[in-house]
């Protein structure tokens, strides 16, 4: 079973000016999900270097419920390529969204702030925990 990385529900402050759920707090939220996953895997710190391929195939509204999935896609000497999904469900009911996706790409940092390698753990399950 796939699990999610963050699960967050949309509230007023996150809409855009024609009251839809703005983007860029999807992607803010992606940005977590993955994060989250960077850290864990790369045990220790992880920090965003680019952010790429996003599309929105779907809307939500204020009220409705994101779950964040992430998968890691790639593993570099010191960097780790995710691929992120966002799933609306309504409020009221069962009925799920895609609503983004993206790929995001984090450096894994030492205690001082440089590169650091990719551990084997970072390599193996992809499951939230």
């Amino acid at each position: 079973m796939r699990v999610p990385q963050i699960r967050v529900t949309a509230m007023p402050p996150d809409t855009n000016p024609y009251g839809g759920v703005f983007g860029g707090w999807l992607m803010s939220q992606m940005a977590l999900g993955a994060g989250a996953l960077a850290s864990r895997r790369g045990q220790g710190k992880a920090v965003v270097v680019s952010a790429t391929d996003f599309s929105f195939p779907g809307a939500m509204v204020v009220g409705d419920e994101l779950s964040v999935y992430c998968d890691i896609t790639h593993a570099g000497n010191t960097s780790l390529t995710i691929a992120a999904e966002a799933i609306a469900r309504e409020r009221n009911g069962e009925t799920a969204t895609k609503v983004a996706s993206g790929t995001f790409k984090f450096v894994l940092l030492d205690d001082n702030d440089r590169p650091r390698p990719v551990g084997e753990l970072a390599l193996t399950t992809n499951d939230a925990e």
